[in-house]
């Protein structure tokens, strides 16, 4: 599997502008609060994520393929194994290092499993995946 894209987007900075700019090759931070855009729906591969950088840690926008986005910080309950690189199937991933199923639209993992990665708002507009920060 790919390596999932890091986002890079800055208060300073027009994220769409700089999306575009930079072809996805950079890193960077989201250091306002609120709807932020980040990439357009396309740039996001079905059944499988791009990260965000944020204040709040690593968030893994996911699309599944049904072309519905989630956002979840980017990090297993169980383990803190990156759900970015996990498989992506229906409304679920499945964690990279121990296969817990984790749900795309709330983090709660599935059960016999107990934990909870935290979901994040996400939003489609015009073919633009938004980020609730």
């Amino acid at each position: 599997m790919d390596q999932p894209l890091r986002v890079t987007v800055t208060a300073e900075t027009n994220p769409a502008a700089y999306l575009k700019e930079e072809g996805f090759s950079q890193m960077a931070e989201v250091n306002v609060s609120g709807w932020q855009q980040v990439c357009a729906l396309d740039a996001i591969p079905e059944l499988g994520a791009r990260v965000v950088k944020s204040a709040h840690g690593n968030i893994a926008v996911f699309r599944n393929a049904e072309n519905e986005v989630f956002a979840l910080l980017d990090k297993c309950p169980h383990k803190g194994g990156p759900l970015s690189q996990g498989i992506v199937f229906g409304r679920k991933v499945a964690c990279p290092l121990h296969g817990w199923n984790i749900g795309l639209d709330d983090g709660n993992a599935v059960a016999p499993d107990v934990g909870c990665a935290r979901s994040f708002q996400v939003k489609v507009d015009s073919g633009q995946v938004w980020l609730e920060v």
